[in-house]
């Protein structure tokens, strides 16, 4: 009788990518961070309340891609604190300051 042993192999596998961390890396793409700017402003149009959340999310989503909050936000022309807030899921959005932020993204969104 064969006395077989278990010999255990360890693999180390490359730390998986969350679907957050990827979407910020795409969005680092000017291109790719346009269409998905201008999809999620479409779909603000229809005016409920999750649309215009979509929307928010899409905005902090695009500036998270751009970096340094602080030099986008003089680059807006808002006290980073603003901007913080602007974009804070807790608050409501401040919608006049939008082209602002959208313009210092280097950026323009369009209907289409």
């Amino acid at each position: 009788m064969v006395k077989r042993t278990k010999k255990t192999i360890t693999q180390k596998h490359p730390a998986s990518v969350s679907y957050h961390e990827g979407l910020i890396e795409r969005l680092k793409d000017r291109k790719y961070a346009i269409v998905y700017l201008n999809t999620a402003f479409k779909e603000s149009l229809k005016g409920d309340e999750e649309s215009q959340r979509i929307f928010l999310k899409a905005l902090r989503n695009v500036a998270e891609a751009q970096g340094n909050m602080s030099t986008l936000a003089k680059r807006a022309g808002l006290s980073a604190a603003r901007l913080k807030q602007m974009l804070s899921a807790d608050t409501n959005p401040y919608l006049q300051s939008f082209p602002a932020l959208i313009h210092a993204m280097g950026m323009e969104i369009r209907l289409y």
